[in-house]
Formats: structure tokens, C-alpha cells, sequence
């Protein structure tokens, strides 16, 4: 699972998912990517589903590249516990993402092959996406 080495501080607030991605929006390493649709916490399990289903279509022909990480540490109380005493402990970290946010990218796949991993792949994840391509982007078909 992904997780960061250190943190400066141990438990943080839950935040808001408010407003679009303003940066990583675009295709810049692979040729097609995942573009969410909506805001979300994906969690490090979710993420690493993922990247096994888009490396069994990958094989070692094409490239894939996880444009998220996952930073924020989630707390939970054990079960049956009384209201009060604190926060609980950190049980798992998740990704922020906002709508048109690139989750993940891949590059030196056939379309067809390509496309349909990516399909399976947003299967696995909690939030709409869509699949975008760099040439698309860019305005046309190289």
C-alpha cells in the first residue's frame, strides 16, 4: 500500500473537496488517463487495485503512471467505544480528489487495449471518471 514515509503532524481535519482541480488536469506522461468527475477520498487499497488491474493489461509492453498519492491520514475509534476521550488512531491514508483531477495514465498500448483497461480500472475506484487521451487534448490525431 502507499503511504508516506513521515508526516509532520499524525491525524489532520477532515477538510472540504470544494471547488475543480486546478493542477493535474491534463494528460502530460501517457497517451490516455482516468479523469474524475466528482470530488472523493481514494483510499491507498483503492489506489493499489488499481495499478494490479492496469499492470495485468500492461504486461510489460506498456507504461502506467499513478498521478495521485495518498496523504491524509484517516482516524476511526474501536467499535463499541463511548462518545469522548479524543480522536481516534490512524487506520488508513487517502487521496483527496477533485473533479477534473488525472488519477492514473498509460502509454504504449494499442486504443482498443488500452481503453478497455482503463474501463475495468475505473471500475475499482469510488469516483465518476472518464477516460481522455493526449491527442485529443492537443487537438487532433498526430
Amino acid at each position: 500500500m502507499l503511504s508516506p514515509k513521515r508526516t509532520k503532524f499524525r491525524k489532520v481535519q477532515k477538510g472540504s473537496m470544494k471547488g475543480k482541480a486546478t493542477r493535474g488536469t491534463q494528460v502530460t506522461d501517457g497517451e490516455f488517463g482516468i479523469q474524475a468527475l466528482e470530488a472523493s477520498w481514494v483510499t491507498a487499497n483503492q489506489i493499489e487495485a488499481v495499478r494490479v488491474t492496469l499492470s495485468r493489461y500492461t504486461k510489460k509492453v506498456g507504461k502506467t503512471w499513478i498521478k495521485i498519492f495518498p496523504d491524509k491520514p484517516i482516524t476511526k475509534k474501536p467499535a463499541e467505544t463511548r462518545m469522548g476521550s479524543g480522536k481516534g488512531n490512524p487506520e488508513y491514508f487517502v487521496a483527496v480528489v477533485k473533479p477534473g483531477r488525472v488519477l492514473f495514465e498509460i502509454a504504449g498500448l494499442p486504443e482498443d487495449v488500452a481503453k478497455e483497461a482503463l474501463t475495468k480500472a475505473i471500475h475499482k475506484l469510488p469516483v465518476k471518471c472518464k477516460i481522455i487521451s493526449k491527442a485529443v487534448e492537443e487537438g487532433g490525431v498526430n
